[in-house]
């Protein structure tokens, strides 16, 4: 780190600066001070948000952040997630653009003009930075900045870091990996041991050993952005010909009234040097050229089921001369054809009249991120095809008569059910200590040019099926039973979220194609691990039902809180429902409440070639009763599941104790070493979920919490009454904590793991939230445990230290969600809105008159603050919560008891029902006739309030048409 760097650091604040001893007696350390040497995409987004954060507090004036790093690794990305939650300036190095040679070369960027910005806005002035437009070729405006809008300013750009940029920096972050990344692994693949790294390194980014990559060491959070492309937010297309001209009459539908975006492009596909004619073109890299832009995709990646064409978000832009270094390295252009695109959109969908030079036809395309909203906007236009699923590429190879191979044949049958069970592998993740780095010399590889999964072939693994039977000689009639004896052939190894997804929806097609319909999917996995979020973008990209095993609980086996054991699970009716659904017969598949622990009727599903497949997942989707009924079986690791374990484990090293992985999981997840994960061995693609669900940006939600009175019917006012629905819930939440943490005398949230006892159920609360202005920003996690897993995390040494009893009334219409919380001992209730959406719940609050009584205080705050500070004993515990804290603990503990004594029992003496009484029925039944009574009272107390409203509405119109 150069001088200039240092001086500023400790001047004007930094990471360096806090580095400093703290003469505070305050035990909590500074995120700063701490910051790993490289850390994965969603820890870099937690810890830049709260360093910009702990900075903006510390010093005075703007605080400046940096992100830089190749093309394709994850900066823009990055900093737009950054900007949502802060609500900062955002200076893009794209629009100090002064050649248009390269983008990439240095000396195309204005770097006096760039800096002229900063120092005007770090000495409080306002300042004009510039706008570049890239079909123009030139620059074309410039746009204003106030100094003071937010105080934060983050500067975006492959050389945001470099020298001249540096000493105006408070935070410095370096994003290598991607797509960048990928692009590596992919051409090494290719090209194979013949050159070295740093030989493909300077053949495909020229530019970045020699004026990038020496910036990025200077940088005070180091992310490896492991991310390529993916399916989880697809882009959905239906295409078909057209017979109207882009250039035709204006006033033609869909562009008549509507301002029309064209564009022209260059597309080139590029042959790997080593591949024959007759190569897949999935292999092949796909370069698009828009005006001076050049952007790169890896192969022809993209789902087609039935008339819709599905495709991730894998484009990234990359230099000229990274076109040049591949066609250098051998790579060849094989098809290359000029795109003319005229495009309106509404928001949610975009329709484009697309003409294809080399096919000398024009298209019309309908694209968006919802399957069921392109649908519907097909039929609102009036187009009903025909549909074209395949690509231009495909077109243009069928006209010049290219051979090509897009899914290779079926292997041999020759492999019997009997060595089935060898080429299964026990799925990797599910005890593996992660692999972090801590030192920069222990990397094998410098950090910023390591491909992250070199090892691993790009091209995704193909699917073959085994068959118990013989084959079949030559010229033979294929008897249909024959099919039914055809299976899956397991893979392997076991891949990440992404790459899962991609092949459970390409299993689901193989089974088709060789199987017919129906398909029916089971995916199994511990709670949290991720298998409603797969199944879920499974059915969005397939377009088919997904069925909890939940729905199959007995009420009478809820009513004792065996939520996790299989006799839980109406097995008969469960078996039914699949026969049915294999027959083609109509089938009533239950609905069962939660909240009330009953079923509350059936819905009816029958398969059709619209709807051929079925989803069943929970946590015992892969037990050997019900997936020998099954055609594909899919088990899903990690998640919130893996999160907890590595929680307990961090927990346990701050107070000198290190437990292994294997410990935490034997000791937190009993039920699911004994009786789940024997089963998911056996599964034919294994998933590992590396989400983080704290630290993650994705999905966050965004929270206004107040305690000011607002009316039930101004709270109906902001939803939407044709959707809105209603419930109560009553819970206890229980903060557990290890003594011995450090602690400045006050519980913090931070240092406890939050349980919730809703109607029976226990859930854990993975709540960090990001606390930003009036807004609370968390993740939406919360998901089911098992009694034992509460138990366990007694018998690890954790205590109960605090609880909070309340109820809730929600409402909500699909967008906003509001709910009154009364809380035990707390006079007045408080409102929380909370959405996805940013703007709206910012409005929602608007709308109720909240400005200004927001408060970003937790519950665990609130009670704290009531309490006497004299009565907390030395282990954290309230004497005026001590007793009820212990009665539920000794609940945890023996209803853990009883479920253990059930899961060793035999199978008979489960489902048996009769059982002796026990002081613990009291206790539980005490509780939910309480629980009953107050749902009883709450109900009343709704009815009169609405009626009481509306009596009151009436009236008062009533006199004010007298009047």
């Amino acid at each position: 780190m150069d001088d200039d760097v240092v001086q500023r650091v400790f001047q004007e604040g930094g990471r360096d600066y806090y580095q400093q001893p703290s003469t505070s007696s305050s035990s909590s350390s500074s995120i700063l001070q701490s910051l790993p040497l490289h850390v994965s995409f969603d820890h870099g987004y937690y810890l830049l948000v709260k360093s910009i954060q702990e900075l903006r507090e510390k010093k005075e004036g703007l605080v400046t952040v940096g992100i830089g790093g190749p093309s394709g690794s994850g900066k823009t990305s990055l900093a737009e997630k950054v900007a949502s939650v802060i609500g900062c300036n955002f200076v893009s190095m794209e629009n100090y653009r002064v050649g248009v040679d390269d983008g990439n070369d240095l000396d195309s960027i204005d770097f006096d003009t760039l800096v002229q910005n900063l120092q005007d806005l770090i000495n409080g002035k306002d300042t004009m930075t510039p706008v570049f437009d890239f079909q123009e070729k030139r620059r074309v405006g410039s746009k204003a900045i106030k100094s003071f809008s937010s105080g934060v300013v983050i500067v975006d750009g492959t050389y945001a870091l470099h020298s001249r940029l540096r000493s105006l920096l408070d935070i410095r972050v370096a994003v290598v990996g991607g797509v960048h990344f990928s692009l590596l692994s992919k051409v090494q693949y290719d090209i194979g041991d013949s050159c070295s790294l740093d030989y493909l390194i300077d053949s495909i980014f020229p530019l970045f050993r020699k004026h990038i990559e020496p910036d990025l060491h200077h940088a005070q959070i180091r992310i490896n952005n492991s991310f390529v492309s993916s399916f989880r937010e697809p882009i959905y297309k239906l295409k078909c010909k057209s017979e109207q001209s882009p250039n035709g009459d204006p006033s033609a539908s869909p562009f008549h009234g509507k301002e029309a975006m064209m564009d022209n492009f260059i597309e080139m596909y590029l042959r790997p040097p080593s591949a024959s004619e007759e190569a897949r073109i999935n292999d092949w890299i796909k370069v698009r050229q828009s005006g001076i832009r050049y952007y790169l995709s890896l192969g022809d990646q993209r789902i087609v089921d039935r008339h819709y064409i599905i495709r991730p978000k894998a484009e990234f832009e990359v230099g000229r001369m990274t076109l040049g270094g591949l066609l250098a390295l051998g790579y060849n252009v094989v098809v290359s054809y000029k795109r003319a695109s005229t495009s309106v959109s509404n928001g949610n969908v975009s329709v484009s009249l697309e003409t294809i030079d080399s096919l000398g036809e024009t298209y019309m395309v309908l694209r968006g991120t919802n399957r069921k909203t392109v649908g519907a906007e097909a039929s609102r236009m009036g187009i009903c095809g025909p549909w074209i699923t395949k690509s231009y590429l495909e077109m243009i190879l069928e006209t010049k008569g290219v051979p090509r191979i897009n899914t290779p044949p079926l292997t041999s049958n020759a492999s019997s059910t009997s060595n089935e069970e060898q080429l299964i592998a026990a799925p990797k993740p599910l005890r593996i200590t992660p692999n972090l780095v801590n030192r920069l010399e222990d990397l094998s590889q410098p950090w910023t040019r390591s491909p992250t999964k070199s090892k691993m072939e790009p091209v995704l693994a193909t699917w073959h099926f085994i068959s118990s039977d013989p084959p079949l000689a030559e010229g033979s009639v294929i008897d249909p039973s024959f099919r039914d004896s055809l299976h899956l052939a397991p893979m392997p190894d076991s891949y990440d979220l992404d790459r899962g997804l991609l092949l459970a929806v390409q299993a689901i097609q193989a089974v088709l194609e060789n199987k017919g319909l129906p398909v029916i999917v089971g995916i199994g996995g511990p709670s949290g691990s991720g298998k409603t979020s797969l199944a879920r973008k499974m059915a969005n990209i397939v377009g088919c039902e997904v069925i909890s095993l939940e729905s199959y609980y007995k009420s009478e086996q809820v009513k004792d809180f065996k939520y996790d054991e299989f006799s839980s699970l109406d097995l008969r009716l469960l078996s039914k429902n699949i026969d049915d659904i294999r027959n083609f017969r109509k089938t009533k598949v239950p609905i069962f409440d939660l909240e009330t622990g009953t079923r509350n009727g059936f819905k009816e599903l029958e398969v059709s070639e619209d709807c051929g497949v079925v989803i069943f997942e929970g946590v015992y989707a892969l037990h050997p009763d019900i997936r020998n009924s099954l055609d594909l079986w899919i088990a899903v690791v990690g998640g919130v599941h893996s999160h907890l374990i590595s929680r307990v484990q961090r927990d346990k090293s701050r107070v000198g104790c290190f437990m292994s992985q294997n410990e935490v999981m034997t000791t937190v997840f009993p039920m699911f070493q004994q009786h789940i994960e024997p089963h998911l061995v056996h599964a034919h693609l294994k998933i590992r979920n590396d989400f983080d669900p704290v630290l993650s940006p994705e999905s966050s939600l965004f929270v206004l919490k107040s305690n000011k009175q607002v009316a039930y019917q101004e709270i109906l006012r902001i939803l939407d009454p044709a959707k809105i629905c209603s419930s109560v819930q009553n819970f206890i939440d229980i903060y557990f904590r290890l003594p011995g943490i450090p602690a400045n005398g006050q519980l913090a949230e931070s240092d406890c793991i939050r349980v919730r006892i809703c109607e029976g159920r226990f859930a854990l609360l993975i709540r960090e939230p990001i606390r930003e202005g009036n807004f609370i920003i968390q993740p939406k996690v919360d998901f089911d445990i098992s009694i034992c897993t509460v138990a366990g995390l007694l018998n690890l040494g954790y205590k109960a230290v605090a609880y909070i009893e309340a109820s809730a009334y929600i409402y909500q219409d699909g967008k906003i969600l509001v709910e009154v919380d009364h809380i035990q001992d707390v006079s007045n209730p408080y409102l929380q809105i909370k959405g996805v959406d940013k703007e709206a719940v910012a409005a929602a609050g608007s709308t109720l008159k909240l400005d200004g009584s927001y408060t970003t205080k937790s519950y665990l705050q609130i009670i704290q603050e009531r309490l006497p500070v004299l009565g907390r004993s030395s282990s954290g515990i309230h004497t005026q919560q001590a007793a009820r804290l212990q009665e539920l603990v000794q609940l945890i503990q023996s209803q853990c008891n009883i479920v253990m004594e059930k899961q060793g029992s035999s199978s008979a003496s489960e489902s048996s029902p009769s059982r002796e009484a026990s002081p613990l029925d009291g206790v539980i039944e005490d509780m939910q006739s309480r629980i009953k009574r107050l749902e009883r009272w709450h109900t009343i107390n709704t009815v009169l309030w609405t009626f009481f409203m509306s009596a009151f509405v009436g009236y008062s119109l009533y006199q004010r048409k007298r009047k």
